[in-house]
This record gives structure tokens, sequence and C-alpha cells, in this order.
């Protein structure tokens, strides 16, 4: 008559579960170097500046339709001496008082090394975009006396690369006041028969 010790698989359960302890044991250490490269490097959210803007068309009509077409010139430097930036999605609108009156423009994607500086001019526009009636009136009184206060924003993804370690995607908010003199052509230079280009040198508050 055997005897029956109730052992009977143990051993590939120790395997299964030092296999287990394993595998977590290295997570948590990856995990431990990426927050430990993080803290020492402290990557700095890249800065945005719109450099200038040209007006091709603004033109408020009833009922409460906006066209317009800008192309926007926005510089993009990333401060870090050891850390690279990928924009993997990036798209550049206006708004107004919080409503968006164009289309958004998608900027390729890029990868930004460090220090470097980039530059894009995409045009943004809108043709017939309803405006809210109070928005409508605060433009068009806005338009009367000259100045024009809108946002050009840019919305999208990126990623950090510290030597071969990339990051997983941050989400990026870029906005950039831009105050307009729509009254004065004098006030920028003309391109073309009807483009005004304005002079901004704006800088932008980027949250990522």
């Amino acid at each position: 008559m055997s005897k029956d010790c109730g052992n009977h698989g143990g051993g590939k359960e120790v395997v299964v579960r030092k296999l287990c302890a394993a595998i977590i044991a290295f997570i948590v250490i990856v995990l431990i170097t990426i927050f430990l490269v993080w803290v020492i490097l402290r990557p700095t959210k890249p800065r945005f500046v719109l450099q200038d803007a040209t007006v091709y068309a603004f033109n408020l009509s009833q009922p409460n339709l906006l066209t317009s077409n800008f192309q926007v010139t926005i510089a993009s430097r990333n401060p870090n001496s050891k850390i690279g930036i990928y924009y993997d999605r990036l798209h550049v609108y206006a708004t107004y008082m919080n409503q968006q009156i164009t289309l958004r423009t998608a900027i390729p994607p890029t990868y930004q090394g460090h220090k470097e500086v980039n530059v894009w001019s995409p045009f943004v526009y809108g043709t017939a975009v309803p405006i809210a009636p109070y928005n409508s009136v605060a433009l068009g009184e806005e338009k009367d006396r000259g100045f024009v206060g809108l946002m050009i924003r840019a919305d999208g993804t990126v990623r950090w690369k510290v030597r071969t370690l990339i990051t997983g995607k941050y989400h990026i908010h870029v906005r950039c006041q831009a105050f307009i003199n729509l009254g004065n052509k004098a006030a920028g230079v003309l391109v073309g028969d009807n483009a005004v280009k304005y002079t901004l040198a704006n800088k932008c508050s980027v949250n990522v």
C-alpha cells in the first residue's frame, strides 16, 4: 500500500511562483530606473513662441458667420540638453473666446533634438463658421475698434527620449495670445495684394 504525501505538483507551483516573483521584480526595477532617470534629468517642457500671423481673410457676415484664413509661424525650442522630444501629433487651430473658429491643421510628426528649435508655418482657416451670437457681437465690436484678440492653440502628444529610453505618450497643450491690428494695415507688412503679415513674438503657455 503506497503512501500519499499530498505534494504532487508542488514542484511546478514553486517554479511558477518563483517565475512570477522574478517578473514582478524586473518590472519594479525598470519602473524605479525610469523614475530615477526622470528625477535626475528633470525634463523641461518645450517653449513655444508665436512669431507672426499673416491674415489673408477675416470676414464676419450675417447671420453670425466667420470666414478666416491665417498663416501663423510658431517656433518650438527644446531646452533640455540630454532629452529629445518626439512630437507624435500636433494640431494647430484658432479660437475666439474659447470657441473654435478654424479647422485643425496637422503638423507633420517630428523629432526635436537637444537644444534644437523647430519652426512651423501652418495655415489655419475656416469658411462660414457659425459663431455664437454673443461672440459674434463681441468680435464685431473688436473688429470695428481695430484690434482683434484671438488664441492660437496647438494640441497633441509628445514622448521624451533619454538615450535609448523612450517614454510613453504625454498630452501637450499650447496657448498663444494673438492681438492683431486688423484696423491698421500699416501695422503689418503687405504680402501680395490683400494679405498682411503682423509680427507678434508672443510667448505661449505650455502644459504637458
